[in-house]
């Protein structure tokens, strides 16, 4: 995430000064319009992209929370507001943070971090799905290009200079790195169990000590490394 895009709804102008004055402070963050009442915020949604609002509550014709309630697909909202009694409805709203006027730069900073951490967590969330929508990938086998399921596929194996592709019992060898598959598959669906393998979760039979067993009968060595992330997928 390179800058979070963020507007201001509040109708008093000193609001809007104090977090103007914070922003500019702050290297990832860029105040793209500010708004004097909730009605004028449609517009910008609708024209700008907005990672972030910064929310008051209490503003004529229609308050913050119920201009909240409005949005479908509403961005991360810091709640910004001198009544501490409407945390527990923001909240309900799944806002990131809620600042009680007049809040501090370090408390300001801190809300700030909160929807940092969010927003990072849904654009890897967001790249795990697109990965995840892989159907084939393109393999060189001698001097052809194949295109296999990613469905089909039980794991890969690290082979010197190759790698094993393996389908069922059988496997195709392809002059790539191990590393360049890993980039390629979903890592929610796909996961290294040692140095030399990735294993496709679905694929899998059970675990048994130091080894698991594969759906095609062949057993595969866990790597130390490896053990205590492939036990927290068992149980989950």
């Amino acid at each position: 995430m390179n800058t979070i895009n963020a507007i201001i709804i509040d109708d008093e102008p000193l609001a809007h000064t104090v977090i103007v004055a914070y922003a500019k402070e702050v290297s990832f963050l860029e105040i793209k319009s500010q708004c004097y009442k909730a009605m004028d915020a449609y517009e910008v949604l609708k024209r700008e992209h907005v990672d972030l609002i910064f929310l008051d509550i209490n503003m004529p014709k229609m308050t913050g929370l119920d201009f909240l309630r409005t949005l479908e697909n509403a961005p991360q909202v810091i709640i910004t507001s001198a009544y501490e009694e409407y945390a527990l409805q923001g909240f309900e709203l799944q806002v990131a943070d809620y600042l009680l006027k007049p809040f501090r730069k370090d408390r300001f900073l801190k809300a700030l971090n909160i929807v940092k951490e969010r927003l990072e967590q849904k654009e890897q969330l967001d790249l795990n799905n697109e990965l995840s929508q892989i159907k084939k990938i393109s393999l060189k086998v001698d001097k052809k290009i194949l295109q296999v399921d990613v469905s089909s596929i039980q794991y890969i194996e690290s082979y010197g200079n190759y790698v094993k592709v393996w389908i069922d019992n059988k496997f195709h060898l392809t002059p790539r790195t191990l590393s360049s598959f890993e980039t390629e598959l979903a890592a929610s669906n796909f996961l290294k169990i040692h140095k030399s393998f990735i294993v496709q979760k679905r694929h899998i039979e059970y675990l048994d000590g130091n080894n698991l067993k594969m759906k095609n009968e062949n057993i595969l060595p866990i790597g130390k490394t490896h053990k205590k992330k492939l036990r927290a997928w068992f149980t989950e």
